[in-house]
């Protein structure tokens, strides 16, 4: 029987990931065209990833609400079941190893606007699969935290750090998520009606990528802080700086994602290499794999 899966934001990065791994399982992959009705174009699927997101923390408090409303009515209208990728803003900034029965005490307005998406979601009687991750790492380089913040200058030699570089903090390799997306929504019918399911991937300090680095490269990175007084200055006149400015404590606060919900339903899962995923945010002209000599690796000119 054809397993049909509707994906929103087919261009972003859960969009992009979902419609390969969806794909490639085998089912029929259906693009959200965003000039079209969505209950519309849910019809006949199965499930629905979400991967809308407003872009640059633009204007949450009323574009989150008005797209989670949309796509519940279009699962409702379809029946279809709902994949949302979770984050981890809902936790608040008391530190550990975060998981379906930790606490959701919010201490940042975007955290709140999650908390209260999330509930819309199990309120509405739609089923709901909440795969909750980490920052994003996407080997296409499309606009994920390696790429845009932490590996931004790594060319000059430096890995970014906007705090304590010894800090732990959770990753989500987007390949992996996407096929444990995949892996959850073909045993859909055998799981319940609302589901939080932590995706640990992997946690590793600014400190350990630095070391994984310059052996995979052969040459020394330092640690540069992210100057955040710029974005203390620009902030009244900016909104992504405002943003980014109350994200700030998730630098600071040790965290990763247990693993216990996500092996229970997924045994089988594979893991991509711990190496692989912290060498995947490296430019093309830059990575190991694209270095051509003998001995150490060295950075192509």
């Amino acid at each position: 029987m054809t397993k049909t899966v509707l994906i929103l934001g087919p261009s972003g990065k859960i969009g992009t990931h979902a419609a390969r791994a969806f794909a490639a399982a085998g089912w029929t992959v259906k693009p959200y065209d965003r000039n079209t009705d969505m209950s519309a174009a849910a019809m006949g699927c199965d499930v629905v990833v979400n991967g809308l997101n407003p872009p640059a923390y633009h204007n949450w408090a009323m574009l989150i609400p008005e797209i989670t409303a949309r796509v519940i009515a279009a699962a409702k209208a379809s029946g279809a079941t709902v994949i949302l990728p979770g984050n981890v803003y809902n936790y608040g900034s008391t530190g550990g190893t975060w998981d379906e029965t930790t606490p959701q005490r919010a201490t940042t307005r975007k955290g709140k606007i999650r908390i209260e998406m999330e509930a819309a979601y199990r309120a509405s009687g739609v089923q709901t699969i909440i795969l909750r991750a980490g920052n994003f790492i996407d080997p296409d380089h499309n606009g994920d935290i390696m790429t845009l913040f932490i590996l931004k200058d790594i060319a000059k030699g430096k890995v970014t750090a906007g705090g304590d570089p010894d800090t732990l903090q959770t990753y989500c390799y987007l390949p992996d998520w996407a096929q444990a997306a995949v892996m959850l929504a073909e045993q859909r019918e055998g799981l319940s009606n609302s589901e939080d399911v932590p995706f640990p991937g992997h946690a590793f300090t600014k400190n350990e990528l630095k070391a994984e680095l310059e052996k995979a490269l052969g040459r020394p990175i330092r640690i540069a802080q992210f100057p955040w007084w710029i974005m203390r200055i620009t902030a009244p006149v900016w909104e992504l700086a405002r943003e980014l400015l109350e994200m700030r404590y998730l630098w600071d606060t040790p965290h990763r994602l247990g693993s216990a919900r996500f092996d229970r339903l997924l045994p089988d899962f594979q893991t991509t290499e711990l190496s692989k995923v912290m060498q995947a945010g490296l430019p093309a002209d830059i990575h190991p794999d694209k270095v051509m000599g003998t001995g150490s690796k060295t950075i192509r000119a």
